[in-house]
């Protein structure tokens, strides 16, 4: 069985007394800046977790914020997360609460699973990222702790949460396809039990049926198992193999899909924007790498990490039981991939 992190091993690996450490795990002053940045990444390395006991006796407050990743979400979506965390880590520091990072599996399957910081009670609150199975909520709700949900809701939950204007972002690349001269536009979405890709293919078949252009099947895909860029590849694969006319603009539920997309069709021979136009979403930097650069849609990552917290400290403090649905604003950012040049940024 591993051995517990204590205060004494922070210190250690330190060189600095137990109490100097107490005091910034307490968010004490009189400690200065370079010093506190080392032990705060040292307790970050070590996994140390201060115990309730030892940080909110009186109050009864662990002044930290639990925040949980599904493991398959970190390892193939780490680029569009990672801003989400950083957003929740500057906020955290505004309300003196400090973020404790994990990663678990879609679903709660038996008592070994559950995060440390959820078995000490460490923390006065969670945020989720992502998609993540119903048996964590409901653990999260028997524990009696605020809880918020980033870029995912489940129905029958009454659960907090913030999101994107996905149907705004989709309604604008259409649109911006179609002044360009596109009306033959397909799209290309694995995983449209997600909230968020499901809201992206509807306004695609909204914004289309609303302009006028026939909706093709054949040139949609949405049956691959996530959004990465592998899934991207096989649901191209899937389009442009096929006999018969071709879209000449492909709409992608995410920038990892719109990638994949790129790379099948770079192989084959198509130019991209001369032959197909490629739109992605959500404006990771992989997309400023590739040539032609990604047009995409930008997506205020570390603001909604940020939001998540607010909304987070406000349930904890006012022990509200209020829930809050936010969506943050979108906005198109067009680049080399779709042959467009009207409102170029970036």
């Amino acid at each position: 069985m591993k051995r517990k992190i204590t205060i004494r091993d922070v210190a250690k690996k330190a060189g600095l007394s137990v109490s100097t450490v107490s005091l910034i795990t307490n968010n004490k002053p009189n400690v200065n800046d370079e010093t506190r940045r080392k032990v705060l990444e040292i307790i970050k390395q070590l996994g140390y977790h201060a115990q309730r006991s030892a940080r909110g006796l009186a109050s009864q407050s662990s002044g930290n914020i639990g925040f949980i990743l599904t493991e398959d979400h970190f390892s193939q979506a780490e680029p569009f997360y990672t801003k989400i965390f950083l957003g929740t880590e500057f906020e955290a520091r505004n309300h003196n609460f400090y973020i404790l990072l994990t990663t678990v599996g879609w679903t709660l399957k038996d008592h070994n699973q559950v995060p440390r910081f959820l078995l000490e009670h460490n923390v006065d609150g969670v945020i989720i990222a992502g998609k993540i199975g119903a048996s964590w909520v409901d653990y999260i709700h028997e524990q009696n702790l605020p809880l918020i949900l980033i870029d995912y809701e489940l129905p029958r939950h009454r659960v907090s949460t913030v999101g994107m204007d996905n149907r705004t972002g989709i309604k604008l690349v259409v649109e911006h396809l179609r002044r360009g001269g596109h009306t033959k536009i397909g799209f290309i979405g694995g995983d449209v039990h997600h909230p968020s890709i499901a809201e992206r293919f509807a306004s695609y078949r909204d914004t289309l049926s609303a302009g006028g252009i026939s909706i093709v099947n054949q040139w949609i895909a949405v049956g691959e198992a996530n959004t990465s860029l592998s899934d991207g590849y096989e649901a191209a694969k899937k389009i442009f193999s096929m006999n018969g006319e071709r879209p000449t603009a492909v709409v992608c539920a995410n920038d990892a899909m719109a990638l994949g997309c790129m790379k099948f069709l770079k192989e084959t021979g198509v130019a991209i924007p001369g032959d197909v136009a490629i739109v992605g979403f959500d404006n990771i930097e992989a997309g400023l790498h590739v040539e032609p650069r990604l047009t995409t849609v930008n997506v205020h990552r570390e603001e909604m990490g940020g939001i998540a917290v607010r909304r987070l400290v406000e349930m904890i403090k006012d022990q509200s039981a209020v829930l809050t649905k936010t969506l943050t604003p979108v906005e198109l950012i067009v680049r080399d991939s779709c042959g467009v040049k009207e409102d170029v940024s970036d």
